[in-house]
């Protein structure tokens, strides 16, 4: 009877250590190394929080004609640019997006601060690095700030949240060359 309880207690006790790891694995960030700098990103939680948003953010973008971040923009980035670009775009999320992102609902405004402080978290690491812009990846942001310029403030923030998507697929793809 005690091997049996023994047993079964040593079972619980492994699948609870599993269990525990595993959770352990999934919350843990991932550390992008980019043009000799590093910060660490936890995309699962970046992505947990937008889609929490996702839908808000696209039913309140009106602009479906016009693109701020074009796919192409961010995959042609320059060798040597990415911690640059990276540093920019973050600017962009933390000064500009996320302060005029406006919701009514308590949870997507939790949420979007999550994803604010998380920007903010990463552009601290960032801002430890010595990046060297180089003038096409500046012309690059600047016409990313031109089109969300061109757009009233509250939807051209709907706009940049909705296509957050974008942003956080280069990053997860920036995590796995590392």
């Amino acid at each position: 009877m005690v091997r049996m309880l023994l047993g079964s207690f040593i079972y619980l006790f492994l699948l609870i250590h599993l269990f525990l790891g595993c959770l352990c694995k999934m919350t843990e960030g991932r550390t992008l190394h980019v043009d000799g700098c590093s910060a660490n990103v936890h995309i699962h939680e970046l992505r947990r929080h937008y889609s929490d948003i996702r839908h808000h953010a696209l039913s309140g973008d009106n602009e479906i004609d016009v693109k701020l971040l074009e796919e192409s923009l961010i995959k042609d980035v320059q060798e040597g640019q990415t911690c640059c670009f990276l540093r920019l775009l973050l600017r962009f999320y933390v000064e500009r997006v996320f302060n005029n992102f406006p919701s009514s609902q308590p949870h997507h405004q939790r949420c979007s601060s999550a994803l604010a402080n998380a920007f903010v978290t990463i552009r601290r690491d960032m801002h430890k690095c010595h990046c060297h812009c180089g003038e096409e990846t500046q012309r690059t942001i600047d016409s990313v700030l031109n089109k969300f310029d061109k757009i009233q403030i509250h939807p051209a923030a709907h706009k940049a949240v909705g296509e957050l998507n974008t942003v956080l697929d280069w990053l997860d793809g920036l995590g796995q060359k590392a």
